[in-house]
């Protein structure tokens, strides 16, 4: 089984904002899969379908960015899944609006959300897929930047442009391991 979560804010108000770059990429990946998330379980929106052969769990936590930890704990308990078989998707303001990259584990650097994972699993030893948002502008503060919306349609479309890579990204985890995925998604561009 592999486990992809999401990161992101429920709500309409956090919609298609920065911050909720895993939840975006959870959508264009349930789409392309035919996974539709329709359970509320484990603090989270939950789809389970199967891709490539191999049972797959798309979440979306219900917790918010800076409780994500919640959700993932929970779902690491209820199905005990190694932790190279679970991705989590967030944003990056470290990188450029649109890069894709991918890692097999680390630091929580300046999320909140993953610092909430990382600080109840008590480990950083799983995969995570990071998709730039780009940094702060000067004279905007962090909470308002990472929430705010694409501003031009230029923009917007760079950044749909990487949830599709970022979701190609995690069929290629799912069906050919993660050092394909890592090739794949952090090739120059």
């Amino acid at each position: 089984m592999h486990i992809v979560i999401g990161l992101g804010n429920p709500g309409k108000e956090y919609a298609r904002t920065r911050h909720n770059v895993g939840f975006d990429v959870v959508d264009v990946l349930s789409e392309k899969l035919h996974i539709s998330l329709t359970k509320n379980a484990m603090h989270g929106l939950i789809g389970e379908g199967l891709a490539g052969g191999e049972k797959v769990l798309l979440v979306k936590p219900q917790t918010f960015m800076n409780l994500s930890g919640q959700c993932v704990t929970e779902l690491v308990a209820f199905y005990k899944p190694e932790l190279t078989d679970v991705m989590v998707i967030y944003d990056d303001i470290d990188l450029p609006l649109g890069k894709v990259r991918l890692r097999a584990s680390g630091s929580a650097g300046t999320h909140n959300g993953m610092r909430s994972i990382i600080g109840l699993l008590g480990r950083q030893d799983f995969p995570r897929l990071r998709v730039g948002v780009g940094q702060k502008p000067e004279g905007w503060e962090l909470a308002d930047w990472v929430l705010s919306h694409y501003q031009t349609a230029e923009d917007r479309q760079t950044q749909f442009d990487a949830f599709l890579r970022a979701a190609d990204t995690v069929e290629d985890w799912i069906k050919n391991g993660l050092d394909s995925a890592m090739r794949t998604a952090n090739a120059p561009r």
